[in-house]
């Protein structure tokens, strides 16, 4: 029985070793590649999903969302809608209601999709929810990864420019490893609810 807690201590997740999506990672900036991106991920059972968004330091200014992250597993997918936008294929994909897209806070990205372009949204599994109902209280990606898989998810390059000509090396990692967490932490709490586990609550 795996034991758990439903706060995990900040300071603990320093020492955690590091965790980063082993994949391959795919750039999508034009509509042909999205098309035979969303051709091959239309075929896979599960799919972690994520978005960024440039972050904005003047007051008022604010952007749509840059990137859409789509991950099987094996593959993710960075599309950088600040160049596509929305097209027919990523609306197909994301009002899709067959396989199982795994998310976390998704309705925040959701809000930032459909600013984009409107569209019927299709069935999404929110990992927080899942959480709330194990009655874990810590549910951002970074607590949720270290309290239930042992593992490190660095946040440095969440305030970058998701915007620029070129994405770093750093920032393609970022974004993959933040969706392809989603089906890690899916997958592993599903099984934890099969076999059972412990949580642990802790005194403020």
């Amino acid at each position: 029985m795996k034991k758990i807690v439903d706060r995990f201590d900040k300071n603990l997740v320093a020492d955690l070793p590091r965790v980063l999506f082993p994949g391959k990672i795919e750039v999508v900036i034009s509509e042909n590649e999205a098309k035979r991106a969303v051709k091959y991920l239309m075929k896979q059972p599960i799919l972690g999903f994520d978005t960024e968004t440039r972050p904005s330091f003047k007051k008022g200014r604010t952007y749509k969302v840059s990137l859409l992250q789509v991950c099987s597993g094996e593959v993710c997918f960075l599309f950088r809608l600040n160049r596509i936008d929305l097209p027919d294929c990523l609306v197909k994909l994301l009002s899709d209601n067959r396989m199982k897209k795994i998310g976390l806070s998704w309705h925040d990205d959701l809000h930032g999709l459909l600013a984009r372009r409107e569209f019927r949204v299709g069935t999404f599994i929110d990992i927080q929810n899942i959480a709330a109902q194990m009655g874990i209280q810590d549910r951002s990606l970074q607590k949720l990864y270290a309290n239930i898989l042992g593992g490190k998810i660095t946040k440095g390059q969440q305030l970058s420019n998701w915007e620029a000509d070129n994405l770093s090396d750093a920032q393609k990692l970022y974004a993959a490893t933040d969706a392809w967490a989603c089906i890690q932490l899916y997958e592993e709490m599903m099984r934890m609810q099969e076999e059972g586990y412990n949580l642990t609550v802790l005194e403020s």
